[in-house]
């Protein structure tokens, strides 16, 4: 009976210190619950993709970027052959010189005319003042040895004066009637003069209308070399954006078609996790919402990321959700768009765990799978 009793007691002594250990671990050791207002899911990384492609159809001459490349916006990826179009950008330079040239006579030309004509009808504007002048006076001088050539012919009926006089004045009026005709040719050349410099003013507007028909010719011709030039430019195809090449689908050699594509670019600056989050726990998630990201690879510095997308419709979790639990239930896709990734540290398959904050006041925890 002794026995028996010491038995129990050694029981009973050794279910309390289990009970007490069993306490302990509950009290100090036991991992806290996960806080409420954090949701936490799995999922990999994915970015924006930018899909390369040329505006002309060609052959690829030079490849200049592979899978896997980080490249920078506008860094050349590929040549393609652009002899034929170099020649005609060569020939389009040619007529815009050409035009340019001709443009150039022209103008010359009009400032010469512009230069010369005014100072030729105010050159001819003085010479048929001065002719006019000239007949006036001549004009003058001739009615006057008129009226002297008859008066001596009078006296010379009248015997008072002597013959020789009397042809002297005849003689002296004849003289300056040919003066006064002279004066009036003078008057007709010069007022011919100023009629011909005149109609330069309309040679003037003949070669400003020549000068600007020339200039719309240099602008058309300026126009072509501009669409030449562009087409060759567009034959070396340029990243559109910064990130990394996931895929490539052209090799050197090849011909491409207009708007093939060559290159599949992800931009590493606009990285998201694509995440899933089952059914029960959806409505807790809404767009703005903040998140934190963990990765393997960095397992002490979360990458903040904020809710952008959530799907409309629910689907069955995918495979490369890591949980098997979880494949089995319906979820919705959620993707966490990185505020900040800094040296492009994270890329796109890297897999990855996030913890989603949908209460203001919780405090952030790992997440625990």
């Amino acid at each position: 009976m002794e026995k028996k009793t010491k038995l129990i007691t050694l029981i009973a002594l050794i279910i309390g210190v289990l009970l007490v250990a069993v306490a302990a671990w509950w009290l100090w050791w036991r991992e806290p619950p996960f806080p409420e207002g954090l949701v936490q899911a799995n999922g990999r990384f994915e970015g924006d993709h930018y899909t390369v492609s040329g505006k002309w159809p060609g052959r690829v001459v030079e490849l200049l970027a592979r899978e896997g490349d980080l490249i920078q916006k506008g860094q050349v990826m590929v040549k393609l052959d652009d002899a034929q179009t170099l020649a005609k950008v060569n020939q389009a330079k040619s007529a815009v010189d050409v035009k340019k040239a001709e443009l150039k006579a022209a103008q010359t030309s009009l400032s010469v005319f512009k230069k010369n004509v005014p100072l030729k009808i105010d050159t001819a504007k003085a010479e048929l003042s001065h002719a006019n002048a000239e007949l006036a006076s001549s004009f003058a001088t001739e009615e006057q040895m008129l009226r002297d050539a008859e008066r001596f012919r009078e006296l010379l009926k009248r015997e008072t004066v002597e013959r020789r006089r009397s042809e002297q004045a005849d003689l002296s009026w004849k003289v300056a009637r040919a003066q006064h005709h002279t004066a009036q040719s003078a008057r007709t050349r010069a007022e011919k003069q100023l009629a011909e410099a005149r109609l330069g003013q309309n040679q003037i507007k003949a070669e400003e209308d020549n000068v600007n028909a020339l200039s719309a010719k240099v602008t058309l011709a300026e126009a072509a070399l501009a669409e030449e030039q562009s087409v060759l430019n567009d034959l070396v195809i340029r990243a559109p954006a910064t990130g990394m090449i996931t895929t490539r689908i052209v090799d050197n050699g090849e011909m491409v078609a207009a708007g093939s594509p060559l290159y599949d670019i992800v931009d590493l600056d606009k990285l998201y996790l694509k995440v899933y989050v089952p059914e029960k726990e959806i409505g807790k998630v809404r767009l703005g919402l903040p998140a934190q990201i963990y990765t393997d690879a960095f397992p002490d510095k979360p990458f903040p990321a904020t809710i952008r997308y959530i799907a409309s419709q629910a689907e069955f979790t995918p495979k490369e959700v890591q949980t098997p639990d979880e494949r089995v239930k319906l979820v919705y896709a959620v993707k966490l768009y990185l505020n900040d990734n800094p040296g492009h540290k994270l890329t796109p398959g890297l897999p990855a765990d996030a913890v989603i904050r949908w209460q203001e006041d919780t405090p952030w925890a790992k997440p625990r799978w």
